[in-house]
């Protein structure tokens, strides 16, 4: 991995990046053709309700008209090309024929306006509703497959692709499609859930974008200026770089290739700069950047397993709150809903519980969302099946936090725990109705000033849990589920939301 390079270094290459980025588009724009960037395509969807963005190249000083039904506005091409017109906000409807004229015409037809989510992340959010394989599976996933005929909800699969720079456009062709049997069993697992879920409860068209890429690291989708911005982060960066070094990266490329072998996806010939996806900022250079010039509803997220090793994981909500603020500033759309999943459980190291705990802490900025999948992991498959229900808890936490609705949309989450009567009394945001599913309450664990952790029994009392330990008389801190795979978590609420893993500690 590069190192994390000086402010200094970093408006360098920057500016070398600029000055690359204005040839190309001035080579383009000297063409005198007007183009559009891929993702504003046919049987696309835009966001109601916020004022529409369209751009592209042309030629310099060329000037290009957009017309939609009766709302026609035009623009004129800057000196190296780019062009940017705002058309005034819609309600959701369609379908739509887009005119874009310049020297020549450009037309998108069938486009809807309705809410548009991106859906990004590694494997568990890339995993297909068709399953990577034979043996990791979607539950249903053919019934799901034949039944999936919804074609005012549309997909956009970004190919997978990294950049040392923030590209203006995706690198590859992509195409916008009517969800269909023919379609769905390619597309992101929870990500057509949630838009399932989504649709049916709005019943306004739903465009949904994947960008996904297995075993990639969380700073791989976050800006370089965004990581930059964080001392923490920097220092972070700097020593993995020097641990990145030599075999023991060829070391984990090989991992890596064996697990998307596994997975039944082809290997790529990596001959020159192996891990490119690993590095910070990559992913976000060439797989978000050319998205971030189109309004959106809200982003859903599934990742973390791939920083969930013991050197990784302690930071690893330093650097999931930077990109979550980084992605904000980037779409410039406020408070943009942050939708994300909880890394289910699943047999492996001390990381995996750290991470988790990382992620419920995360939930301090504004908008987010967890949706808590520690009940529906396995033991020895990192995948899942039941994406249905991470699916239809992201809706839950879209519907209450993009949408406003007066509904339940998250488990039991860790409030404070209070010394009484020789244990501790824990109390939970979302708390109402707490209950223990399947058999005696169990998972908990009390540690005094020393931080060693003994097992505790625990017992709801009302909107509580009261745990005490025969063997830790003066308990002091308190955690829930604290291991890859858990061998009871088993506390619920009333809305039947499991609550999340957590330590009091700080």
């Amino acid at each position: 991995m590069q190192g994390f390079e000086t402010a200094g270094v970093l408006a360098m290459k920057a500016l070398k990046v600029s000055l690359a980025a204005l040839l190309w588009m001035a080579a383009v724009g000297a063409q005198g053709e007007v183009k559009l960037p891929k993702v504003l395509a046919d049987h696309m969807v835009l966001q109601r309700g916020v004022p529409i963005h369209l751009w592209g190249l042309a030629g310099a000083g060329e000037h290009v008209t957009v017309t939609l039904e009766a709302d026609s506005v035009s623009g004129v091409a800057d000196s190296v090309g780019r062009w940017s017109v705002t058309l005034p906000a819609r309600p959701a409807g369609g379908p739509y024929k887009i005119t874009v004229q310049g020297t020549n015409t450009v037309e998108l037809n069938d486009v809807l306006v309705g809410d548009l989510w991106v859906a990004s992340g590694q494997s568990n959010m890339e995993m297909p509703v068709k399953g990577f394989s034979s043996v990791m599976v979607i539950k249903d996933s053919a019934t799901e497959i034949a039944k999936a005929q919804y074609p005012q909800i549309r997909l956009l699969h970004v190919k997978q692709a990294a950049s040392g720079y923030p590209l203006d456009d995706l690198k590859d062709a992509v195409a916008w499609q009517l969800c269909s049997p023919e379609t769905v069993g390619t597309f992101s697992a929870v990500g057509y859930f949630f838009g399932r879920n989504i649709y049916e409860q709005e019943k306004v068209p739903i465009g949904l974008i994947d960008s996904t890429w297995g075993g990639t690291p969380a700073e791989a989708w976050a800006s370089m200026d965004g990581l930059s911005r964080s001392p923490a982060i920097g220092a972070v960066m700097r020593e993995r770089a020097a641990d990145m070094d030599g075999e023991e990266k060829i070391l984990l490329q090989k991992g890596i290739d064996a697990a998307d072998a596994a997975a039944g996806k082809t290997v790529p010939n990596r001959s020159s700069n192996p891990l490119i996806h690993w590095e910070p900022a990559a992913l976000y250079n060439a797989m978000i950047a050319p998205l971030t010039k189109l309004p959106i509803r809200g982003v859903i997220w599934y990742q973390g397993e791939s920083n969930a090793s013991q050197q990784r994981a302690p930071d690893y909500g330093e650097v999931f709150g930077t990109l979550i603020e980084d992605w904000r500033t980037k779409w410039k759309i406020g408070d943009l809903p942050f939708l994300y999943v909880q890394i289910a459980s699943y047999t492996a190291g001390p990381g995996w519980p750290i991470v988790r705990d990382q992620q419920r802490r995360t939930l301090r900025l504004k908008n987010t969302g967890m949706a808590v999948a520690i009940d529906v992991g396995e033991e020895h498959q990192i995948h899942p099946a039941q994406k249905q229900v991470v699916g239809e808890r992201l809706a839950l936490l879209a519907e209450s936090i993009a949408y406003g609705k007066n509904v339940v949309s998250s488990g039991p989450l860790f409030k404070e725990a209070i010394p009484v009567d020789g244990g501790l009394k824990v109390t939970f945001d979302s708390g109402v109705g707490l209950k223990a599913v399947g058999g005696p309450l169990g998972g908990f664990e009390v540690a005094g000033e020393d931080g060693v952790f003994a097992a505790a029994d625990a017992t709801v009392s009302g909107d509580t849990v009261v745990v005490k330990s025969a063997t830790v008389t003066k308990p002091v801190y308190v955690r829930y589920a604290w291991a890859g795979w858990p061998k009871v978590a088993n506390l619920y609420n009333g809305a039947d939301l499991p609550a999340s893993p957590f330590t009091s500690q700080p």
